[in-house]
């Protein structure tokens, strides 16, 4: 018995019904990215780090929750302080209609995750109202910009020997499509803690021998041989993902999808899931395709890990740490 091959990704989004828009700030570098669902989609997410920082996210780890569907959802920098940028987004979505319908106004479900990207840039900036309109307006589908934009902007990776031995992050977009099947695309923040690999194995980026030095560390090798009292690194780290889908799902079915999408985090991160790390992924479904539910799995798992390469590939350090390209 033969098999068709996996799908090639591409970097555009084409599923109807979702759109992508990024707000960046060059300047103090952070940002933030919305990812717009106006009509609603299934939604549920797998929250498995330990330094987590979201809003409105009951909705979606709660399978007793009333509401099955989010109408957006953002990815911000700034830390704790990124978390208010998702008003700008609940407001525009309201004054369209756009809601869960409660029989007296329709309130839009706005779910949002933060990553820490204050020591990268300006610390006192923020991706607030401003940047969030700035997403809106230029959200849309085909091809999504990718590398040091949106929530990407002021992301970083390898950090385990402190942020001078850091690489730069970034956002990433990939999407699969099955020929006359199936389309699943993945957005990624990739803001990590540890090293990013290739799906050969081979290090991409991550932790360097030393600030000035372009050679690479291996995040296992430094954790490996940590002290029982290591000194302080720099804390602030988290990827987040976002799957998208055109498939058929039950909320418990896009709770599975997101579970096994983080194959993908044990793909391309190197380690994924430590202590520092608040990853998680939401997945996001508009249920126009019928299809089983390990087809969408597997996918998604190849989507995130597609993303964030492509984040960590395209990303521009801005003369501040090394990023891909300078390798």
């Amino acid at each position: 018995m033969s098999f068709p091959p996996l799908p090639l990704p591409s970097r555009r989004l084409e599923i109807p019904g979702f759109r992508i828009g990024h707000g960046s700030d060059l300047t103090g570098r952070t940002g933030l990215t919305v990812i717009l669902c106006p009509e609603g989609a299934i939604a549920a997410a797998e929250v498995r780090g330990t330094a987590t920082g979201t809003r409105q996210f009951d909705a979606l780890i709660g399978g007793q929750h009333i509401s099955s569907r989010a109408h957006a959802v953002v990815l911000a920098g700034g830390s704790a302080f990124g978390l208010s940028s998702a008003d700008a987004v609940v407001e525009w979505l309201a004054q369209r209609g756009h809601g869960f319908q409660t029989g007296v106004v329709p309130v839009p479900l706005v779910p949002t995750a933060i990553l820490f990207d204050l020591g990268f840039g300006d610390p006192a900036a923020r991706p607030g109202r401003a940047l969030a309109e700035a997403a809106l307006a230029s959200a849309a589908q085909g091809e999504v910009p990718v590398g040091s934009v949106g929530a990407g902007t002021g992301a970083t990776v390898g950090k385990v020997l402190g942020r001078d031995y850091a690489m730069k992050g970034g956002f990433g977009f990939a999407s699969l499509t099955v020929p006359d099947g199936p389309t699943v695309a993945a957005a990624v923040a990739v803001n990590a803690f540890g090293d990013v690999r290739r799906l050969d194995g081979t290090l991409l980026a991550g932790c360097r021998t030393a600030p000035d030095s372009r050679e690479l560390a291996s995040a296992e090798r430094v954790l490996a041989a940590l002290p029982p009292e290591p000194p302080s690194v720099w804390e602030g780290n988290t990827t987040l993902a976002v799957v998208m889908t055109d498939a058929v799902l039950t909320k418990a079915g896009a709770l599975k999808v997101s579970q096994m999408a983080f194959g993908g985090f044990y793909r391309a991160l190197s380690p994924a899931l430590t202590l520092f790390d608040g990853d998680l992924v939401v997945t996001l479904a508009s249920g126009k395709r019928p299809t089983h539910i390990h087809q969408i799995g597997i996918l998604a798992e190849r989507a995130v890990a597609e993303a964030i390469l492509i984040g960590v590939a395209e990303a521009d350090g801005f003369g501040v740490l090394p990023a891909v390209r300078d390798l």
